[in-house]
């Protein structure tokens, strides 16, 4: 079952981002618009978040749930209200924790929730720490590449914002998540690529190179998806989200988005390492023919797509590890965990990436070679010195 945590997570992403109208399903997997005004908005419970400092321990003790289980640790303890129409006012909660890491102590900063006139803890307050890792990775990123480092920290920037401002209200409007991905996927391409490279003959190729590789990887996704008949249903937030108010997304869709983004993720940095990589090995020797320039190239790129294959797999294994950790628990056959959804879509995911990842090689290589020649056939009145074999 979902637990508490991720109920009230999809509860506040409800509250934030569903607009007054909202489109029905029938039963065919096409949308179905409904008229805004002869739609009801979905109601859902709101509920009051302020921030607390835990200021006592009172008492600690095991309980006992029978039947062998235990809670290892049930904490009394006294928080004091920091915001809210409550501020300054001190609280006695009862905290349950599973592990001895979830324990709060003295001093530590808590959300409180208060549904039903009735407060407890809801999660830990991380943001501060949360700002300090970014800014210490802001820090680092300018001091090693400077000015271009600035630049792909807006174009970082300019990512989150259209997936926030974008995409998900697009998806969450009705609108198809294939497409809505897609052209959030373009703006991005263009935005943070140019931002991060500047605007140049190399940045221009890698955008082109990219931009041809996510159609490639579209069409990857869409056959792969269809091919083991995934139904993008394969996870507990999948799962949740028919459930919910919003149940018309199409989960499908959602999946082939994903994987574009996920996949765009590490497109742009082997497009324009690659475009990068051909650019320097022209400059060393201007005179290599177009088959020498692309199979030098295509070397150098063979040792990105080897250790980005890599990466990427080890991302998605990473974010599954819990899943595959219950289904060793539970002893299954290793043929029916590969089998399972959620174990197909990363599969899936992990294929595609790595398919465009090798695709963009060759294609960003191509592009690179002919620029170059055509650009030094226009510099020598016609007569190239990239030589055709």
């Amino acid at each position: 079952m979902m637990t508490d945590t991720k109920k009230f997570l999809l509860y506040l992403l409800l509250l934030a981002v569903v607009p007054s109208s909202v489109h029905a399903q029938d039963n065919s997997s096409e949308f179905k618009v409904v008229p805004e005004e002869s739609v009801t908005p979905p109601m859902i419970e709101p509920e009051e978040f302020y921030r607390g400092e835990v200021i006592e321990i009172i008492e600690e003790h095991q309980e006992d749930f029978g039947l062998g289980g235990t809670r290892p640790f049930v904490q009394t303890i006294k928080v004091k209200v920091l915001t809210g129409p409550e501020t300054e006012q001190e609280k006695t909660l009862e905290y349950d924790s599973l592990m001895e890491e979830q324990k709060v102590a003295i001093g530590q900063r808590v959300v409180l929730l208060t549904p039903n006139n009735t407060t407890y803890i809801f999660d830990r307050y991380r943001l501060p720490a949360l700002g300090g890792i970014l800014l210490l990775f802001a820090a680092l990123a300018i001091a090693f590449a400077g000015w271009r480092g600035l630049t792909s920290l807006v174009g970082l920037g300019v990512s989150v914002l259209v997936l926030a401002l974008y995409v998900v209200p697009r998806i969450m409007a009705g609108g198809n998540p294939l497409v809505a991905s897609l052209i959030g996927a373009l703006m991005i391409t263009f935005v943070s690529i140019y931002l991060a490279h500047g605007f140049n003959q190399r940045t221009t190729i890698a955008v082109t190179s990219t931009l041809i590789t996510v159609v490639l990887a579209i069409g990857l996704a869409q056959l792969f998806v269809q091919w083991t008949s995934l139904t993008g249903s394969g996870s507990e937030e999948a799962f949740h989200l028919q459930t919910s108010p919003i149940a018309f997304v199409n989960l499908k869709g959602l999946l082939l988005g994903g994987i574009i983004i996920g996949a765009l993720g590490v497109l742009d940095d082997i497009t324009t390492a690659q475009t990068a990589a051909v650019y320097e090995i022209w400059r060393a020797n201007p005179r290599l023919s177009r088959r020498e320039l692309f199979k030098r190239g295509t070397s150098v790129g063979k040792e990105h797509i080897t250790s980005l294959v890599n990466t990427l797999a080890l991302a998605y294994v990473g974010a599954s590890f819990p899943a595959l950790l219950l289904f060793t628990v539970y002893q299954r056959p290793w043929w029916v965990v590969v089998n399972t959804e959620m174990i197909s879509e990363e599969i899936v995911r992990t294929l595609v990436g790595s398919i465009a990842l090798m695709a963009a090689v060759p294609i960003s290589t191509s592009i690179a070679v002919w620029w170059l020649a055509r650009r030094q056939l226009d510099a020598s009145g016609g007569h190239a010195t990239i030589k055709v074999h």
